[in-house]
């Protein structure tokens, strides 16, 4: 009954307030006060306040919101730890993913298909001028530059 009344005097105080900025010429802003003002009488008439006003006062929504609380806490829980171990079903997906895919599909076809890429040694090279700009040498020569 007193959230009906606020409503109500809210509703009241907007549409005078619409009343005197239209005096004022401005008609628009007026349109816009009178349209907010009657938002709080329409949820009265609807009955959407008196369902809050219900819901506010009523100790098994409260558990509602608590129990419903509780499950999200789970769900982001759950996925964080599977973010952390990296989840068993990704592992699974990654392994079939390789396996799928032939062994010689991600060599590059350059035309020295008959002879394996050289994998480069743990140990780290000697610095040579020379043979830092071999390769761009060969793409430039390849392409008449």
């Amino acid at each position: 009954m007193i959230a009906e009344t606020v409503c109500s005097a809210v509703s009241a105080a907007g549409l005078g307030i619409a009343v005197v900025t239209a005096y004022r010429k401005r008609f628009l802003a007026a349109v816009r006060l009178a349209a907010y003002s009657l938002v709080p009488v329409g949820l009265v008439m609807t009955g959407v306040v008196g369902w809050l006003a219900d819901t506010a006062l009523s100790p098994t929504a409260w558990v509602g919101f608590g129990v419903l609380g509780a499950a999200w806490l789970l769900l982001a829980g759950s996925r964080v730890v599977e973010r952390r171990r990296g989840g068993a079903e990704r592992k699974a997906a990654g392994r079939a993913g390789r396996d799928a895919v032939a062994p010689a599909a991600s060599a590059p076809s350059l035309g020295g298909a008959a002879r394996p890429a050289a994998r480069p040694s743990s140990a780290p090279r000697a610095a040579d001028p020379a043979e830092d700009f071999s390769d761009i040498e060969a793409i430039l020569k390849k392409h008449g530059i």
